[in-house]
């Protein structure tokens, strides 16, 4: 496992950011595809108009997300803060990001927000497989002590193996992107059901935080919100109750 994918003289090429280019590569061709279909965002521009507003936001926002709870780490060296590429980008902070972005463009080009969202949530979560990919190949956001033999034992200059040096740790953010691969199938299976708008972007909610609660377990590298592991905790705060709230409130209310 080598963290770096080329390097051409003080210029190196990290499979971790490679893994995010090749997400919001496939992701636009898949919004514009979606938006297309569901008649909003006709034009090429506005997809793209989307992605500048969104990347920039949900990345920001997943990074203070991360930061703010490993602030005792970053306060004696702030300018870890913009070296993403050591790893630190948390997703629910990035779907906060995402969702403000989602909003922002929603109302400039007149689109109906959840018809919006809704062509957004595949290309998102298969954003996230690709995203956990780049964890694995970065070292990052592993897994706990494991004695079963798909256990991996990461090099001494990863994140893990500086953690864990010498012991084979539960691949987690493999376990996420199997996970993740599942949810994208079925939004996309379910993508050209009849459904009020936002049915989808609801599913989606609720089966990540369903795996991310899971998966939770494994990570050897957990965000913790006093006793209690914060991943687990946004899950059912923010994506969970946001799921059931749509379902109860928005789905099973009588059409107007």
């Amino acid at each position: 496992m080598h963290p770096i994918f080329l390097k051409l003289g003080p210029i190196e090429i990290r499979y971790y950011g490679l893994m995010y280019v090749i997400a919001f590569v496939l992701g636009y061709f898949l919004v514009r595809a979606e938006a297309r279909r569901r008649g909003i965002l006709p034009r090429s521009e506005d997809v793209l108009d989307l992605f500048l507003v969104v990347i920039p936001l949900a990345i920001v926002c997943a990074r203070l997300y991360y930061v703010a709870f490993e602030w005792d780490l970053y306060r004696a060296s702030p300018w870890e803060i913009v070296m993403v590429w050591h790893g630190g980008l948390a997703i629910h902070g990035g779907i906060i990001g995402g969702v403000v972005g989602l909003f922002i463009v929603s109302r400039w080009k007149r689109a109906p927000f959840w018809r919006l969202a809704d062509a957004v949530a595949p290309a998102l979560v298969l954003g996230q497989v690709l995203g956990r990919i780049g964890n694995f190949l970065n070292g990052d956001a592993f897994g706990t002590p494991t004695d079963l033999p798909w256990g991996i034992v990461f090099p001494p200059t990863s994140p893990a193996g500086a953690a864990y040096p010498g012991i084979a740790l539960h691949p987690a953010m493999l376990y996420e992107a199997l996970g993740n691969l599942l949810i994208f199938a079925l939004l996309w299976r379910l993508r050209t059901r009849l459904a009020r708008p936002g049915f989808l972007t609801s599913v989606y909610f609720m089966s990540y935080a369903a795996v991310r609660f899971a998966c939770e377990f494994f990570r050897g590298d957990a965000l913790m919100l006093g006793p209690w592991r914060a991943a687990q905790v946004a899950s059912v705060a923010l994506i969970a109750g946001f799921g059931t709230w749509f379902l109860v409130g928005r789905l099973w209310r009588p059409a107007a």
